[in-house]
């Protein structure tokens, strides 16, 4: 063997040791230990837990993002609401489609910064809404549907598709990757009122008018789709803000159980862009498999193809964090179609914002103020502080350097 192979093999031999201490230790610090055969074990599932797992990926959101943070806070800052502008008697949602390029697009990004638990950018097809207090032109929260992953057993035994059933009809689905209100409606349960609009005639509308004549990117078939139901999870683990959401007698989210604790959250972009180096330097084109086409799940199988190559034992993608899945029917027919692929949407349950706006202030909002007004003390001047803060908050207790 020539010393210029030898060489090679040195070097390839180094930066796969890097490699893996690099990635023992970044699961160590975030208290991950493993399991006799070899196994992730979470150091706990509280949500204060979940907060600390999320650390390093929103750290490196806001690093990355500071230029943008420091340049668009200033304008955006305005649309937020100190307490004292809030009349809960009067709070009148609309939404408003965000458009990218745009300031609404800037403020839709700066308001899911204040948020604990980093957001989605989500993949596909993709709607982004803004929710506005029309009487007073502030914020109340935001929300963003977009294509939902392909495997999703609890959602699959809930409508009870076989595999091609979900292939032929999983378009007519789309997932709320975002969702939330902010300061100072979260105070006010806000974010119930938020998880409900994702169930208004406004939204089945600009689905429709957006997706319903658009040919698959994979199948290149027109699907003619149409919105009958939408999925989403907790990112804290039981949910809190779904569970038991009715108005008027009308169920809005209905729980079908809990996710497997599998994804990629924590593999912070710094270390998953190392990974994806290394797998190219080894001829693996996983790596950069991320077009349209490919499907979601592309990320997925990058770590796994470099845990696979680096041979790491057990799965490094089963972080144990199970998260509560919901459903949200737009369609009372929604389960029949969407299993036998025909008939058409009846819809007759199916609200306006304002009138779920009505019925959420009456339902929730008007006696959580009553209960709780610490909420008038809220001031949007303390935004820039609780980005940071929360930035801040997550990295105590995520920095314990020792090995798996």
């Amino acid at each position: 063997m020539s010393a210029e192979v030898k060489g090679t093999i040195i070097q390839i031999n180094t930066r796969e040791a890097l490699l893996k201490r690099r990635l023992r230790r970044h699961l160590a610090s975030l208290g991950y230990s493993r399991t006799e055969n070899g196994e992730l074990k979470a150091p706990g599932t509280t949500k204060e837990v979940i907060r600390q797992l999320h650390g390093p990926q929103r750290r490196e959101i806001i690093r990355t993002q500071a230029d943008f943070i420091e340049k668009h806070l200033p304008h955006a800052q305005h649309y937020f609401a100190s307490g004292a502008e809030v009349n809960v008697e009067k709070i009148c949602p609309r939404i408003e489609r965000v458009v990218s390029g745009t300031w609404q697009a800037n403020l839709f990004r700066i308001a899911s910064l204040t948020w604990s638990v980093p957001v989605s950018s989500g993949f596909g097809r993709r709607l982004r809404f803004l929710v506005w207090d029309d009487s007073n032109d502030k914020l109340i929260g935001i929300f963003a549907i977009g294509d939902p992953v392909f495997n999703l057993s609890v959602r699959d035994s809930h409508i009870d598709w076989t595999v091609d059933d979900r292939a032929l009809r999983l378009v007519n689905i789309m997932d709320a990757y975002v969702l939330g209100a902010v300061a100072p409606y979260n105070m006010l349960l806000g974010g119930k009122l938020v998880a409900c609009i994702v169930r208004s005639v406004e939204v089945y509308e600009s689905f429709l008018r957006e997706y319903g004549n658009s040919e698959g990117i994979i199948s290149k078939q027109k699907k003619r789709p149409q919105l009958l139901a939408v999925t989403t999870s907790s990112s804290m683990g039981r949910s809190s803000i779904y569970n038991r959401l009715k108005l008027g007698g009308v169920q809005y989210f209905q729980s079908l159980g809990y996710s497997g604790g599998w994804g990629h959250f924590h593999i912070p972009d710094k270390l998953f862009a190392d990974l994806r180096d290394y797998l190219r330097e080894n001829g693996n084109f996983s790596a950069d498999q991320h077009e349209f086409g490919d499907g979601p799940n592309w990320r997925i199988r990058a770590i796994r193809s470099a845990m696979s190559a680096l041979g790491f034992k057990g799965d490094v993608l089963k972080h144990g964090i199970q998260r509560e899945v919901f459903i949200s029917h737009l369609a009372d027919n929604a389960i029949t179609i969407l299993q036998g692929g025909k008939g058409s949407p009846k819809l007759d349950s199916l609200r306006s914002v304002p009138e779920i706006g009505d019925l959420a202030v009456e339902r929730w909002m008007v006696g959580r103020a009553e209960r709780r007004p610490e909420f008038l003390q809220w001031q949007n001047g303390s935004l820039p502080q609780l980005i940071k803060y929360n930035a801040r908050a997550q990295q105590l207790g995520a920095e314990r350097a020792q090995y798996i």
